[in-house]
């Protein structure tokens, strides 16, 4: 390279990475170096399945081999052709153990699947190695994605603290700059919650956008596919990838979505953002809620109009037990020879989808979910509501250790998922950013903005002019 780059490689985001490797101010090779210098750095040891307490642990298996190949094939489609490359070519990712890449393992960071290797690549790594991108490794998720802890994942910002779930690895390695960009799923919350709790950002968008094709399910019609960065500009050209065809036109919503703020003092001017009642029912922590007030007032500050309304009624717990568990069983019916290697909490999650299991029960549960999700649709255009602003977990990060425990069963009444189950039941795209640290604790808040299906580009607008304006994303200390 004949530039230089004057801070550590990997400190720096999609976007940024991206124009300086287009630029040739910098390699993949060097980019991916970077990042594994600060993976051995901070990882806490190699990747293991437990995690030791003072660990962060994100990853369950690193692939350096193949890590350098990608890397070496993209500065080679870089040189040839940097204005034709991919915004992606050459960035390092990191891939939740859900997504199989062909020829290497895919365990859900469960031992049930010890030995399993997968045989073709999963929709979404397909789009994204097509794009250039770098693999780095697979990241640990909460056991099956079925809670919304990852107790094996430390929290950089307190390594005795929870990173979140179920896509806590993703997140974890964001968060302390192990990659610059990630993969997750979400089913209940499992790309927002990790995201909030560590700082960074995420989209889950309109449920089927992204194709879950060779990714280990959780529940089917529940499951969104969704990219996490430290900044929701630098999740977008993620979702745009995950979202299309290679050598595909994107959709219109995929076309239009934004990577900058807009100009002028009041970006924000014209819309209509709603705050609920929703966490009146919820024990929330007061650094949330002060956090939620400070993005309130940042939205003002840029010219939003604020409205306060009644929320429209919610998914009945019955519904959202059979919907979830039902969905579960399909794919772990075909595990029951092997229900002892599952974790304590786990094990008890996949009896209760057994128990659960009936079709004409889960019919008629989808009918009501679907008359949840209209009442939904006509509050959204009854009250000309461009966005809907609430916190994205009730807590800061939590005390890591315990959620494989007996008893500690994910789902309905997991205060993790209070605020965020709601949204995969609707199938709304949400945009989930850090709205600063909470004065008590130190720790990471995080709010969503929640819209109607389609309504990506306009939620990550606002996002986006509020993390550049207002309510810039906080890195842990060094």
């Amino acid at each position: 390279m004949t530039a230089t780059v004057a801070t550590d490689p990997a400190d720096l985001g999609v976007l940024e990475a991206g124009a300086l490797l287009r630029s040739r101010a910098l390699s993949a090779v060097e980019l991916l170096e970077a990042c594994q210098a600060r993976i051995a750095a901070l990882n806490g040891g190699e990747p293991s399945f437990d995690g030791a307490p003072g660990a962060i642990n994100a990853w369950a298996r690193l692939y350096p081999e193949l890590a350098l190949e990608l890397a070496r094939a993209a500065d080679e489609r870089l040189a040839a052709d940097p204005e034709g490359a991919s915004p992606l070519c050459g960035i390092p990712l990191a891939l939740k153990d859900l997504f199989a890449v062909a020829g290497l393992p895919l365990t859900a960071s469960s031992r049930v699947l010890d030995g399993n290797v997968a045989e073709e690549d999963s929709a979404a790594w397909l789009r994204l190695r097509e794009r250039g991108m770098v693999l780095l490794g697979h990241t640990h998720t909460h056991e099956f994605a079925a809670g919304g802890t990852c107790d094996q994942v430390g929290n950089p910002w307190a390594v005795d603290r929870s990173a979140g779930g179920s896509s806590g690895g993703s997140a974890a390695a964001l968060a302390a700059g192990m990659a610059p960009a990630a993969v997750g799923t979400d089913t209940a919350g499992s790309v927002r919650i990790p995201a909030a709790l560590t700082g960074v950002s995420s989209i889950k968008a309109t449920h089927g956008r992204v194709p879950d094709a060779g990714c280990i399910p959780l529940a089917p019609s529940l499951d969104h596919v969704g990219p996490m960065a430290r900044t929701v500009a630098d999740c977008v050209p993620l979702m745009v990838a995950l979202a299309t065809e290679p050598g595909a036109d994107p959709d219109p919503a995929m076309a239009s979505l934004p990577v900058a703020a807009r100009p002028g003092p009041r970006p924000l001017e014209g819309l209509r953002i709603a705050i609920t009642d929703r966490p009146d029912s919820v024990e929330t922590e007061a650094d949330v809620l002060d956090r939620v007030e400070e993005a309130r007032r940042a939205c003002e500050r840029l010219g939003a109009e604020i409205v306060e309304l009644p929320a429209a009624p919610g998914i009945a717990t019955e519904d959202s037990i059979t919907i979830l568990f039902h969905d579960v069983w399909p794919y772990h019916s075909g595990l029951v020879d092997r229900t002892d290697r599952y974790r304590a909490s786990i094990r008890e999650f996949v009896d209760v989808a057994r128990r659960v299991y009936d079709p004409v029960a889960h019919a008629a549960a989808q009918e009501r979910r679907g008359q949840v999700t209209e009442g939904w649709r006509a509050w959204f255009a009854e009250h000309r509501i461009d966005a809907l602003l609430e916190p994205t977990v009730p807590m800061t990060a939590q005390v890591r250790g315990d959620g494989y425990d007996p008893g500690h069963l994910g789902g309905e009444g997991d205060p993790l998922i209070a605020f965020t189950a709601t949204w995969n039941f609707t199938r709304f795209p949400v945009v989930t950013l850090s709205a600063g640290l909470g004065p008590r604790t130190g720790l990471p808040v995080g709010v969503s903005l929640i819209g109607v299906p389609d309504a990506e580009p306009q939620l990550a607008q606002i996002a986006i002019d509020l993390q550049e304006r207002e309510l810039p994303s906080p890195r842990p200390p060094a």
